[in-house]
């Protein structure tokens, strides 16, 4: 799944609550719409784009959706931030000795 997808889905607040709520557990899509001002189809749009990035699963039981939190690509956005941080530790780091030099010379 594409990293990009991810965190546009986790640029929405209330996506990233439904997210942290999915992180205790499944949930049904009536309790995750419970502390969320908004009607359940404004919910389930979003639940959409959480599922549409990968980072969550629906499935039916009786006529009740129970949602499930996807792990794999929260992963894979971590990996991605710290390959991001060690190169820019490496360029800060290769800046930092520049600038000693620079000014010792």
């Amino acid at each position: 799944m594409a990293v990009h997808l991810t965190f546009a889905a986790l640029g929405d607040p209330t996506r990233r609550a439904l997210v942290e709520r999915l992180t205790r557990g499944e949930a049904t899509v009536s309790e995750l719409a419970v502390p969320h001002d908004m009607s359940l189809p404004a919910v389930t749009k979003h639940l959409r784009v959480l599922e549409d990035a990968g980072l969550l699963t629906r499935r039916k039981r009786g006529r009740t959706v129970v949602c499930s939190l996807n792990r794999a690509p929260l992963a894979e956005a971590e990996s991605w931030l710290i390959d991001r941080q060690r190169l820019w530790s490496a360029n800060l780091d290769r800046l930092e000795r520049f600038l000693i030099e620079e000014r010792d010379a």
